[in-house]
Order: C-alpha cells, then structure tokens, then sequence
C-alpha cells in the first residue's frame, strides 16, 4: 500500500509524511495508550502546512506575527509533537519517547504552557474550533487597530484542524456561524473526514451534509478528495488563503490510520495502540525500510529543519517592517508593545466611580457596568460582550462601536445566545495575545459556558466572566432562570476565582481585582436588584475586598456571634446585627465575596476574620449552602437554599425561603442558647 498522492510528489514528501506516521505509531505502542488513527490520515496535511504554508519560527514559537495553529482534536497529540520536534522546537525525541508519562513535555492531549508551540489546551472536542475563531478575531481586531498605510505589522492566518466528533459538538457550530457572520477570511480550518468515531462508523448517527451546513454559516468549503495528495491540499490551502471576506473549510477526505492492512478505516484505530504485529505490517505496506521504533530518517529531518531557516527569514523580514513601523509611529509602537506585553497603563483606574451610601440603592449588575465603561476607557485592551444579554448584563461599553464584518476596530462583540462558543472565542483571543477578553450572561446559565470555563481554568487565563441575575431575587421569571447550585459549582473548579460583592463599592473593587489578576480567570457574580450602597465608616480600610472577607460591621469587645453573607445578603446580616445588637447579644459582621482570595490570606489574617475561640457564626447565602460548613464549624449554622425557587416577585421569594434579618436573628437566638 503506497501513498496515493500525485505524481509530482517526491520520494521525500513520502518519507517525511511516513515519518509522522511512523513516530506516532511508536510513540503510542510505548505507552500502550493513545490515539494513532487520525496522526496516520492527517499526516500529508500536516506535512504540506507545517513545511510549505504555515508561518512560524520553531526558534521563536511566540514570535508575534506567527500564523497559529490549533489541533482542535486533542487526542490527535502526536501528529503535533511530531511535528514541533521535527521542524525544530523545543522537544527531543526522548520526548517523544515519554508520550503520556510523569513530568513528560508530551502530555496525552497538548497544554498551553506546558510544552512550547502548543497554542492551546484542546481535548473536550470543538474546543479548539472555538478557540480558533477567538485567535482570528483577534487578529482582524489588531489589524484593525495598529495597521496603517504602508506598514502591516499584523498579518497571519489561523489554522485549526477538526474531526468528525467536533462536527458534532455544539460548539463548533456555535463557533462557526459566529466566524461566518463576522467574514473571518484568515480563518482556515482543515477537516479530517474519515467517517469514524469511537463507537464506529459515522453513519449510524452523523449523516448531515457538512459542506452545505458550512455554506449556509457563509464559509467558503473547499474538498480535497484523496487526502493524501500533497499537490491537492496545497491548491486547496492557497484557494483558503485568497479568499479574504469569509472563513474557510477545507473537507479533507482521509483515512483513519492510513497503511495498516487491519485497521485502517475501523474504529479499531481511533483510541488503541495498532499493536506491535500490526505496526509491522503497517510499516510494511508504508515500504518504511526500519522496522525499529522511533526511526527518523536524516534525510527527512533534515527537510523538515529547513522550517528554521524559513522561520528566522520570516521573522527577520517582520522585525524590518516593525523597525519602520516604531520610527514612524513611535506613539502607536507604545500601545502595541503595552498590548502585547500585557501592561497597565498608569491610571488605568483613576475614572472608577466612587459611591456614596447616600445614593439610591443601585444593582451590582449596574454598577458593574459603570465600572466596566470606567475602565475600558483607560484600558483599550478590554474587549468583549455578551451572549445576547448585553442590556441585562451591562456588558456594553457606550464609548465604544460594534466590533463587526469590516468593522473589527470595535469593542463591543455581539457573541449572540452562543454561552458555550463565547467562553471558547474568549480563551482564543487572550491565548493570541494582546486582549483582555470579558463576556457576560445570567448566572443560572453558567452550565452553559462551563466546559470552555474548565479549560480557561486549567490554562490559567485571566477571563472575566460577569454573570448577573444571580439568585432566586431574579424573581418572576421563575426557577428557571433562578441559580441556586450555580456559584458552589464554580467554586469547586481550580483556579477560578468567584466574587460575588455585596454593593457598588464591592463591585468596584471586584473589577480592581479582575483586572489585576493574571493567573486565572474570574467569575463576578452580581445581582438584578437594587442593593443599598453600604456604610464602612465601622470597616478598617485595610480589610478590602482584595482579601476575600473582612469585618464589614463589629461590635465593641468580644462578639457573641459572627454573621458571614455574601452579595445581597450582606446588607440583610447588617441589619440583623443592628437587631441583636438591641437585645443585647454582640455580633461581628463579615462580607466573604471572595473564598478563594481569602484562601490566600495568612492564617494569621483569616484568624482576625474568625476568631477561633467564637464558635456561633452563621453563614448567610442566596445559594446552596454545601461547602460554607467550613467557615461556620460544626456549632455553626448555614441560611442557604437546596432546592428550586419559584415564580414569583424577587422580594417575596427572599422572604418565604427565609433570606430576611428576622430569620437570621432566630437562627442567632437558637444557636446561643
């Protein structure tokens, strides 16, 4: 069995694709775990875009012009470690030879951060996808802002590569008709057809026309019909990158684990080692002359090297331009070098309103969006939306236009009721560099954006996320759109950052800390109705929101009680102080927005917070209550909610499910007893 491609292709092509394929077999035999299928089918388009059309510098992955590239189908990894060592980077073929082990650079499915040249994290299928369209707008917003006449210091593509299972996941079409509507025509992605999932032959549940579904999100789509023909591929790549007013698809029609006699085109090859006799054969058939693992021919490695050479001229040629670009426009050079190095600039909070408790009662929801605007005015990184929520979410920055089709110079992004594909496009565009993305939706809707949450969670990418709408004080709209699970389940997932501040103060800090913080993303969790804005004439300044709780209201000496609340119910645990204070009982009021800041307090500070030896304290949430036992202790008590709301007006919800000062007072007299 011989590659099928076209005669123009060389003796050396086949020996460089075969390498690919060879390394992946290998790699994945020694580990006993993994994916060969799609590296074996993938290999020849992998090839020609790594060693003929993508532009990059394996001597200098994060080189800013780089076109990017994202394996969207994760457990494919070992088609791009073949391909980062053998084009230059930073992994060796002992590397290779560690696929899936302790402490490896190869990792079963690639991490950003963790092994150089990957762009991204991608595993959960259609992530990538997302990601992808997120990189893309990045780059046409950047263009759009920093190119002028005659100097063009941002010019690249994005390549992802997608398969059958990430056609099938909701968020690939979220992602792509978002693409197809803003004309994303630097956007290209490359997709395996080889009719297999897991479970077996794609027919038995995907028989959709994907061509005509991506011509109806207005991608252009392009069918490479034997998907080892080099010369085809390479046509339909240039045809990719001439067409500049949409995205486009490039059908590859492959075959899953190409040159095993016994399993290609079977489900056998997706998630299964070949075998040790099977990759002999499969050698065999490839007329792959070394029969002993990890071979790689010097021939073939010296023409995949070649994308040194190429990459340093490119990038030499890009450092002219810049050159030019600085000595003309030496104030503009500022803000980019700010952009991509992530800087604040001075002041970049100096607008932040200031409230008053004098004022009319204000929802954080709104207050945030004062804030936002505030901020986004010094901050021209700051870019963002919401998933068709803006008016709710306060989301919309009013300095700002639509970023739009040939409008990318915009701010505000239309994302549409796409929660998931938001959180995917949001990760994208910080991972490009050069934005700090932020995207908005009900809380109750979290669920929805929760898997590209995990992902950013993991990479530790500094997003925000507003949610608003944040309890069963939603109200008329009823339990369905009334959270009450929602902010315990974004507590639990790693380095995420949840805040919910009790007033327009708060929430004014919540943002100081969001934009602050650079090693993980934050959630903000605020309210659709009116909260007081809350007198700290009693807090001590240096107790802010930065610290995760702190006393908010005390009493004089020793407190006989400690009330603990988040969010809207801070101002309630005030004035259920203010009640057992005239019964004579003493009691410590704590605002906790935060428990992962406070988590990272001394315990020198948290024991401040929370006395040891004051063992009645109550945690007061509009949540489910799971996880606050740790702060209240086992004589503690917890006023929370497990249970569904109801339909009906925000207050009387607050009031029946027991969110009032009285309730809160007879727990208080319960527990001193």
């Amino acid at each position: 069995m011989n590659n099928n491609g076209s005669e123009s292709q060389t003796k050396l092509d086949n020996l460089c694709i075969n390498t690919i394929r060879t390394l992946s077999m290998d790699a994945i035999q020694k580990a006993n775990s993994g994916h060969p299928g799609a590296p074996m089918g993938l290999a020849p388009a992998a090839y020609v875009l790594w060693t003929r059309v993508l532009k990059h510098n394996p001597a200098n992955p994060d080189w800013l012009d780089r076109d990017r590239f994202v394996l969207s189908g994760g457990h494919a990894s070992m088609l791009l470690y073949s391909l980062l060592y053998l084009t230059g980077y930073s992994l060796s073929l002992e590397d290779i030879k560690s696929f899936r082990q302790w402490g490896s650079k190869t990792p079963g499915h690639p991490e950003f951060g963790h092994t150089q040249g990957v762009e991204t994290t991608t595993g959960p299928l259609g992530q990538g996808v997302a990601n992808g369209v997120g990189m893309a707008m990045a780059e046409r917003h950047l263009a759009s802002r920093f190119n002028l006449p005659g100097h063009e210091i941002v010019n690249h593509f994005t390549y992802t590569m997608c398969g059958d299972g990430d056609m099938m996941e909701g968020i690939t079409s979220e992602a792509a008709s978002l693409a197809g509507h803003l004309g994303l025509g630097r956007l290209i992605c490359i997709y395996d057809d080889n009719n297999i999932s897991i479970e077996g032959k794609t027919d038995i549940t995907f028989s959709e026309d994907v061509a005509t579904r991506f011509k109806a999100y207005n991608w252009q789509v392009l069918t490479v019909e034997d998907g080892n023909d080099t010369d085809a591929i390479f046509t339909a790549f240039h045809s990719a990158k001439s067409e500049t007013g949409k995205p486009s698809l490039i059908i590859l029609k492959t075959h899953i684990a190409f040159g095993s006699p016994n399993k290609q085109d079977t489900a056998d090859a997706h998630g299964s080692p070949l075998g040790v006799e099977e990759i002999r054969l499969t050698k065999e058939c490839l007329q792959w002359k070394n029969e002993e693992p990890f071979c790689v021919p010097e021939e073939a490695l010296t023409h995949f090297r070649k994308c040194l050479e190429s990459g340093k001229n490119s990038e030499n040629e890009w450092k002219k331009k810049f050159q030019a670009y600085k000595e003309a426009y030496p104030e503009i050079t500022d803000q980019w070098v700010n952009a991509m190095s992530g800087f604040l600039p001075e002041g970049w909070d100096s607008e932040i309103p200031l409230f008053s408790s004098k004022d009319t009662p204000m929802a954080t929801r709104a207050a945030s969006g004062k804030v936002l605007n505030a901020i986004a005015k010094k901050l021209p990184t700051l870019i963002g939306g919401s998933a068709d929520l803006a008016p709710s979410n306060k989301t919309y920055l009013e300095f700002s236009h639509e970023f739009q089709k040939n409008s990318y110079d915009g701010r505000n992004i239309r994302f549409g009721v796409r929660e998931h594909a938001m959180g995917g496009i949001m990760s994208g565009m910080f991972l490009h560099n050069g934005l700090r993305p932020y995207g908005g939706t009900f809380l109750v809707f979290a669920d929805y954006i929760r898997p590209s949450i995990r992902v950013a969670s993991l990479m530790k990418l500094p997003l925000i996320y507003v949610f608003t709408h944040d309890s069963i004080a939603v109200g008329e709209d009823g339990p369905t759109h009334q959270p009450v699970e929602q902010i315990a389940s974004l507590r639990i997932i790693p380095n995420l950052t949840v805040i919910r501040p009790a007033d327009a103060n708060e929430t004014a800090d919540a943002w100081r800390q969001a934009i602050k913080t650079s090693d993980g993303p934050i959630a903000l969790i605020l309210s659709r109705q009116k909260l007081p804005i809350l007198d700290r004439v009693d807090a001590d300044n240096t107790n802010n929101l930065s610290n995760g709780a702190y006393i908010i209201k005390d009493c004089i000496g020793q407190p006989d009680i400690i009330l603990i609340a988040t969010g809207s119910e801070v101002h309630i645990a005030i004035e259920a102080g203010n009640i057992l204070a005239g019964k004579g009982i003493s009691a410590r009021i704590v605002s906790m927005p935060s428990w992962e800041l406070f988590e990272k307090r001394s315990e020198s500070y948290k024991k401040t917070i929370f006395p040891p030896n004051i063992t009645s304290r109550i945690a007061i949430e509009a949540g489910h209550p799971i996880g606050w036992r740790k702060y209240v202790g086992d004589k503690g008590a917890v006023i929370g909610i497990n249970h569904f709301g109801s339909s009906a007006p925000g207050a009387t919800n607050m009031k029946k499910f027991g969110f009032t000062a009285d309730k809160i007072v007879e727990k208080a007299l319960e527990l001193l007893k």
